[in-house]
């Protein structure tokens, strides 16, 4: 090919040419972040870590599909009975499909599926996973209403309902239990009604990233959407004390002596935070709690047991300490200060032979230090400096920065405690490689979690702790920081109590947890157990530091309830869940062993799904049924600027909807990246380029013609 070579006067104008270039670079730089998500050989790998929402991204504009849920609890002694109603209200013109992401307990057990569809009542019922789906997609394509409840998470489902037509309400009730926490003599019901958006890492497959997330609805639209009420009736056994609820401001009526009823004092709120409820007993705290069932010729129970605390503490062993802070994007606005607050409570109390290290972590990870040092004042002031000075921002890539904290180099000091406090909000998509390392690493550390902000992932925050040998706690807001660090950081120093067993003399029990954990202060050993008969005597004995301790309860005591079955049988799934983080059975084995137990007992797990179907056809033939992921609120207390980079006005809008079988994911870049900016910059680059060039080549064909 023949190359002209330009006069030399020609090259003394590089600027447009130049500004080409730099176009070019930013637009391929920008798609290049656009699609470094996107599969390579892999057709289920993520390319880079990402904030992913499934269907039109960030909602700007409410949805055609409305939805409000009511929320009717009953506890009974230390079990909470859950029953979630939500009203889809159609209020378009259009045929709808309609599906939510909803959080439950981390201990949930979802088990009744009811749609309500006029005067009709439909009942669920409990198939494997991908039979329910199979009868689900048949009904919504021949024209039937049907409903369908699967578990994307333990602590996370996902409601599907098809073929609501324009102007239409159609209710969707399901029913869960769970377990009530005892911490300290302070009983705790805590209520997660939305759900955080989860950062999907590398190792996440698109579609398990795409089943649990969802469109987030900009801040602007937080008070028209998705209001919750909440009604708890309350009969605890013993006369209710000091009820508070941190979060929501109550009314609380009492139904004889030892009954109440709690209700939201606004009537509804906004879903954008977990709702928690605490009570005391007016008399001495309890410390033995027994609850049976019979069912099916076998009998259940659950026991639930308190060790005392020493009258005299002695004085708790060196400690290493390796705080982990999560500084990422999610934790931007109150979060990242309670955060900070807490590290830096724990950090006051430090004493000097103690020893320490800070690890922060978002899209990448600092340690402060390579090893453990001496908790001296200076270090401590470096380590406070270093506190106050963290910015939220970035992705949350946690395990590279667990695995750097159970990093241990001394596993011989047997005259030292490690112990490993985790603050984060926990809105991860890979808890299972977080299960895995500690299965594989912790030796001898402890794992403690403190879950930030107004919606942390309990079910992390619980599963850590208990891989850990730890404990967990919430915070909530700042000010709760010096209250719950305190309570926390007592039990870390308090003895722990070791070497559990459990027998009872005339009854053989299959219990759970099969691993029995170690106990901090005021926290009780709540154990499920099934066999033929419940009669004679449990023991439960261990150690508290270096002395014995027995308690024996006579089981004929136990209190009759209707939850405790599948309150077993959830607790054995957990049992098969950390069995496979362990790398004890294969994911083959305990699918089947979950899908086993949620068809034996009716419950919706990973493998299996509750699903109801109306008979009747309700579309006609041609009429287009258009697929609607409704929005979730930001959780209270997120900073939507740090989440999102202030790019919200670029994404399309929740009301353009999509015929059903086009519904497809969105991959947004990392949490505040500029994108648009990038994109911007890079237009005007190559527009400039482009005129510049146009304008030399008319220059150089003067050239040639003169």
């Amino acid at each position: 090919m023949p190359v002209t070579l330009l006069p030399h006067r020609s090259r003394s104008r590089p600027l447009p040419g130049l500004f080409l270039i730099l176009g070019l670079v930013a637009l391929t730089f920008f798609t290049d972040r656009l699609t470094a998500s996107e599969p390579a050989a892999d057709p289920d790998a993520i390319g880079s870590g990402t904030l992913m929402l499934q269907g039109k991204g960030v909602a700007t504009a409410m949805p055609a599909m409305r939805l409000g849920t009511d929320m009717d609890v009953t506890v009974t002694g230390q079990i909470a009975r859950v029953r979630v109603t939500q009203a889809f209200r159609n209020t378009g013109t259009q045929w709808m499909e309609a599906t939510y992401l909803y959080p439950l307990p981390e201990e949930g057990a979802v088990d009744s599926l009811k749609m309500v569809v006029g005067q009709r009542v439909i009942i669920g019922h409990i198939k494997r996973r991908e039979e329910a789906r199979h009868l689900y997609e048949k009904a919504r394509d021949e024209g039937k209403k049907a409903g369908l409840v699967g578990s994307e998470r333990p602590n996370l489902f996902r409601n599907s309902i098809a073929n609501v037509g324009p102007n239409e309400t159609v209710m969707i009730s399901i029913e869960y239990q769970t377990p009530v926490r005892l911490l300290g003599g302070e009983f705790a019901l805590r209520l997660p009604l939305v759900v955080g958006p989860r950062y999907v890492t590398a190792s996440t497959p698109v579609a398990d990233a795409q089943a649990i997330t969802a469109p987030l609805a900009h801040p602007a639209l937080k008070k028209k959407l998705n209001p919750v009420s909440i009604t708890v009736h309350l009969a605890p056994g013993f006369v209710p004390a000091n009820l508070i609820s941190p979060y929501h401001r109550i009314a609380v009526e009492a139904e004889g002596d030892q009954a109440r009823t709690i209700r939201l004092a606004e009537g509804e709120v906004p879903a954008d935070r977990d709702f928690e409820l605490r009570w005391r007993s007016a008399s001495a705290d309890p410390t033995v709690g027994l609850f049976r069932q019979q069912l099916d010729g076998d009998a259940y129970l659950m026991a639930s047991i308190t060790p005392p605390a020493l009258e005299r503490a002695p004085a708790s062993p060196p400690r290493e300490m390796v705080f982990v802070i999560d500084n990422s994007g999610s934790m931007g606005g109150s979060s990242m200060d309670a955060a900070k607050q807490s590290l830096l409570y724990a950090l006051g109390t430090l004493r000097p032979q103690d020893r320490f290290n800070i690890i922060r972590f978002d899209d990448s990870m600092t340690r402060l230090f390579d090893d453990g040092v001496p908790a001296t004042a200076e270090q401590i002031a470096l380590a406070k400096r270093f506190t106050e000075g963290l910015e939220a921002g970035g992705g949350t890539e946690m395990l590279p920065a667990l695995q750097s904290a159970l990093m241990d180099h001394h596993p011989d000091d047997t005259g030292r405690v490690r112990q490993i406090l985790f603050l984060t909000d926990g809105d991860i998509s890979n808890e299972k490689d977080m299960m895995a390392a500690i299965a594989a690493k912790a030796g001898r550390s402890r794992i403690f979690m403190i879950g930030i902000g107004s919606t942390p992932n309990q079910y992390l925050m619980r599963r850590m702790a208990e891989a850990g040998r730890g404990s967990f706690a919430n915070v909530g807001s700042g000010d709760e920081v010096a209250v719950k660090m305190t309570a926390l950081l007592d039990r870390l120093a308090a003895p722990v109590v070791h070497d559990l067993r459990v027998s009872a003399d005339r009854a053989s029990l299959d219990l759970t947890p099969r691993q029995l954990p170690d106990l901090y202060a005021g926290e009780p050993l709540v154990l499920l157990g099934k066999g033929k008969a419940l009669s004679g005597t449990l023991t439960v004995s261990g150690m508290i530091g270096d002395r014995p301790w027995t308690r024996k309860v006579d089981l004929s005591d136990a209190t009759e309830s209707p939850a405790v079955a599948r309150l077993w049988a959830s607790r054995r799934i957990a049992d098969v869940e950390a069995a496979r983080s362990a790398g004890e059975t294969d994911d083959a084995t305990a699918d089947e062993a979950v899908a086993q137990l949620g068809l034996a007992y009716g419950i919706v797990t990973t493998q299996t799904s509750l699903v109801a179907i109306d008979e009747t056809p309700a579309r006609t033939d041609g009429a287009t049924l258009t697929r609607e992921e409704l929005p979730l609120l930001l959780p209270a207390g997120w900073d939507f600027d740090v989440l999102f980079g202030g790019q919200a006005a670029g994404t399309a809008r929740t009301g353009d909807m999509q015929p059903a079988d086009q519904a497809e994911a969105m991959d947004l870049p990392q949490t505040a990246t500029g994108y648009m900016a990038l994109v911007v910059q890079g237009a005007v680059l190559l527009l400039a380029g482009l005129a510049g060039l146009a304008l030399l080549c008319r220059e150089q064909r003067k050239e040639l013609r003169a």
